[in-house]
């Protein structure tokens, strides 16, 4: 008969118990042929059961673990274990591999997988007389076929379910939450995670939901039949809504959102659920200027001054040629292939010259996290250049719009270049340096009061410059007297990559996003398209573009910028969004009853250009930049990622500051964790213990 003892601690971390009593020694004995279970109490006050084995081979079992080598005494000791397993404070960092081996089981714990492991390699027990018993090769494979079925039942619920695409899907959907959130107390049951929002999303839906039904409510009241169901403000809302989650359909691809908007838009209009014609016409027209002037803005806001006052000469000299070629070709194409004449083909072109931020600023954020073309500051030069063509294209279009449809003089219209250029530069300076004083920068309201001054000062150079003739001179005043403002602004502490102003900008482009594409998809009847226009469009288009690419790609001399960075700056450019559903339809709604059936075909083709632009080069574009990105530019080894450089996430108003709050906040104190209180008491007894131990 063998008696064999074991010392048996139960550590409560890994029990997940968590109680005081956890890390007590206590002995073991195993059972015993004809005794029966009996506590008796240990020396340190635990008891000793002493069991009964039935039916099972007696095995001998040495009480010893490894051996304790020099400088590890206490080895076997849990009080002076080496390795704890516990969390030891709220602040514990350490590593269980960094301090060293753990203290190796007996075999008596969970004896039955120790029993399977051992028979893999024929284990030998004692038996009766102590005769070696050998297990059988088919109760070792019999011992494996039960482990691998243990484990497919145990498995198969979750690691299907989470290596499924819904599963993925899901989780991104879902997102992370980076404050605790409140459940009610069965929300997990009824609504599983990920497959399902947390309380916290579900809950901001409703209240977005119940907010708009409220707004919907008050305005059928105050508006009318318009805003009934079926009505065209009604049906504007809608499409809206539909435009904004199309979009982040679409996002989920790591694609630009403006094609799920426009997606939509055009879903709407051939399927009959939207109608936007007619007087509702002078509501997008407006909408649409409101659009612009937040575009411009924002082409302002993002070019630095630092950068522009050093390189000014390159960010000038890439802006203007390669737009100029891509304006020339489309324009020139345009004539002889769509018989549009010149002053409508260098209409055509100047639209579609336009690059959009929209689009290259998300790709070159990823990038930029990376560490690609960090060095030489390729994503601040092609944000740059981006901004002057935009300014560059709707100033162009304004002034052939104000002569195209103009009846005056020649002397008008001589004066349209002139006046538009120094006009818009003049009023962009005095603007801006007019927000250097006003408000003053001290003010705990600088923030609202600057952004809503920039803007009704945007507002007012587009419709000002509309109402006296000159169209043209707008835009470049929007374009610099946010460039000079923030020029002043940078002057006074605040930083080009984490502006307040631009943060607001940027919401203000989240609301009207999906307005400005989903009412521009609106315009597009696929039942009306001619087939020849939309080939040789597309043909048109595709050749401004490659003469782009390769111009750029050959004028970038000087730069600093070898082969691949040039022709990546060039592919940078060629995405096409913004700029290009703000003008597109405009030409079309400045025709009169009067206007004949040549000029409204020419408005056509023109509007439908500009819509193919952006569904075939904004994705395309988005892909390249992502794919070429890494291949063409050059990754420095420890990229400096800025966390407010052009937003690393959608923002927020709780992204716009009035007032420094960090001299008021005080950082709470990280909550206390039960599992953790538990885990350092447990530590203290055994601590207790091994001192009372020690001096006994």
């Amino acid at each position: 008969m063998h008696f064999t003892y074991k010392l048996n601690m139960n550590d409560s971390n890994e029990s997940g118990t968590g109680n005081g009593n956890a890390g007590v020694p206590t002995m073991v004995v195993p059972e015993i042929t004809g005794i029966s279970t009996t506590p008796m109490p240990a020396a340190t006050g635990n008891s000793l059961k002493i069991s009964v084995v039935d039916n099972q081979p007696k095995r001998r079992v040495s009480i010893a673990s490894d051996p304790a080598t020099d400088g590890r005494h206490g080895y076997d000791n849990p009080a002076f274990e080496q390795n704890p397993r516990r969390k030891i404070s709220q602040t514990s960092v350490h590593s269980h591999s960094d301090i060293g081996p753990t203290r190796k089981k007996s075999i008596l714990v969970n004896n039955n997988t120790a029993y399977e492991n051992e028979s893999d390699h024929g284990s030998t027990h004692s038996y009766d007389n102590n005769r070696p018993y050998r297990i059988s090769a088919l109760d070792s494979l019999n011992a494996k076929i039960n482990q691998h079925n243990l484990q497919q039942q145990s498995s198969n619920g979750t690691n299907n379910l989470e290596e499924s695409w819904l599963y993925t899907f899901c989780l991104k959907c879902r997102g992370e939450e980076h404050t605790q959130a409140w459940e009610p107390p069965h929300w997990q049951k009824v609504c599983p995670y990920p497959l399902c929002p947390s309380f916290r999303q579900f809950a901001r839906i409703m209240v977005l939901i119940l907010i708009g039904v409220l707004i919907w409510v008050t305005a059928f009241v105050i508006i009318g039949e318009s805003a009934a169901p079926g009505g065209q403000l009604f049906g504007l809302v809608v499409l809206t809504v539909a435009a904004n989650f199309g979009g982040y359909l679409i996002s989920l691809t790591t694609l630009p959102r403006l094609i799920g908007m426009l997606m939509v838009g055009i879903l709407f209009q051939n399927v009959g659920w939207v109608n936007l014609d007619g007087d509702f016409g002078r509501v997008t027209a407006h909408l649409r200027k409101f659009a612009l002037t937040i575009i411009l803005v924002r082409a302002g806001l993002e070019m630095e001054p630092k950068a522009f006052k050093k390189v000014y000469k390159t960010i000038l000299k890439l802006g203007i040629v390669p737009w100029a070629v891509e304006c020339c070709v489309v324009a020139v194409m345009t004539h002889f292939l769509l018989d549009l004449p010149w002053v409508w083909a260098f209409l055509m072109g100047s639209i579609i010259a336009a690059v959009s931020p929209a689009v290259v600023v998300p790709c070159l954020f990823r990038l930029r996290t990376k560490g690609y073309g960090v060095a030489k500051g390729i994503p601040t030069l092609i944000i740059a250049v981006a901004g002057i063509d935009d300014a560059l294209s709707v100033a162009i279009f304004g002034i052939i719009s104000s002569v195209m449809f103009s009846d005056r003089g020649i002397g008008y219209q001589i004066s349209q270049a002139p006046v538009c250029i120094l006009g818009g530069l003049g009023f962009g300076v005095i603007w801006g340096y007019m927000s250097r004083f006003f408000p003053e920068k001290g003010d705990p309201y600088v923030v609202p009061l600057r952004t809503i001054l920039l803007f009704t000062g945007g507002l007012m150079a587009i419709y000002g410059s509309e109402e006296i003739g000159y169209e043209g001179a707008g835009p470049l005043a929007v374009v610099f007297s946010a460039f000079v403002s923030n020029l002043f602004w940078c002057k006074q502490g605040w930083d080009v990559e984490d502006n307040p102003v631009s943060t607001a900008f940027e919401i203000f482009w989240m609301i009207f996003e999906p307005i400005l594409f989903g009412i521009t998809g609106a315009t597009v009847k696929i039942s009306a398209l001619e087939p020849d226009i939309v080939y040789v469009g597309c043909g048109c288009i595709a050749a401004g573009a490659i003469l782009r690419i390769f111009s750029t790609a050959g004028i970038a001399f000087g730069d600093r910028l070898n082969v691949k960075e040039k022709f990546f700056v060039a592919l940078s450019w060629m995405s096409k969004a913004t700029v290009q559903a703000a003008l597109g339809p405009v030409a079309m709604r400045n025709l009169t009853d009067a206007s004949s059936d040549a000029d409204r075909r020419y408005a056509y083709i023109v509007q439908t250009l500009a819509i193919l632009s952006i569904v075939l080069t904004a994705p395309l574009g988005a892909i390249l930049i992502s794919i070429t990105g890494t291949k063409l530019l050059t990754k420095t080894k420890q990229p400096q990622i800025l966390e407010g450089w052009r937003r690393s996430h959608r923002p927020s108003i709780r992204d716009i500051s009035i007032i420094d709050e960090e001299e008021e906040r005080e950082d709470p104190e990280i909550p206390e964790d039960k599992t953790t209180v538990d885990n350092t008491q447990t530590n203290a007894n055994i601590a207790n213990i091994s001192c009372t131990s020690y001096n006994k």
